[in-house]
């Protein structure tokens, strides 16, 4: 069995993005969950970068303390990754671990605009729609992969 990051698996992935599937997303619930996102934030005194989107439109975003600006590239080099595959950014990675391909040259693009790293997942509703994106920077990549995971079944949770 291939070492992976986090030691995830791309199955064990892939559901959990059936997890936290949306039975319906709108701006209003892109911004709700931005603040649930913020509130967690701002309690644990992590230092995060937030967005929420609709398709491209960034509808919600927050840099929270002990963010900087360098937060924003990544950000979008993940929305990039979550646009191009539907994917989020930790199964993509954990993907081409386990089958030992070149992500970025098997998708035709390059690091400095696609980031293969944890914290952005796709938001798909349930019937398989993809719909926008939701994203933390900031910490180490299994941490933003697993708090943004975490929000999105409270979030989802609490809205059902």
């Amino acid at each position: 069995m291939v070492e992976t990051t986090g030691n995830f698996t791309a199955a064990e992935l892939l559901e959990q993005e059936e997890s936290v599937r949306f039975s319906e997303f709108n701006q209003e619930l892109a911004l709700d969950l931005g603040a649930l996102a913020a509130e967690i934030g701002l309690t644990r005194e992590l230092p995060i970068a937030i967005s929420v989107r609709i398709g491209d439109w960034e509808v919600f975003k927050a840099s929270l303390p002990g963010t900087i600006a360098e937060n924003d590239g990544w950000i979008q080099r993940k929305a990039n990754v979550l646009a191009l595959t539907g994917h989020s950014t930790m199964y993509e990675r954990v993907s081409a671990e386990e089958s030992g391909t070149d992500w970025h040259q098997s998708h035709g693009v390059v690091d400095e605009t696609h980031a293969i790293h944890g914290g952005g997942f796709p938001v798909v509703l349930t019937t398989g729609e993809r719909v926008g994106a939701f994203i933390i920077i900031g910490l180490p990549q299994v941490e933003d992969h697993l708090l943004a995971l975490e929000i999105l079944k409270e979030f989802i949770n609490g809205n059902s």
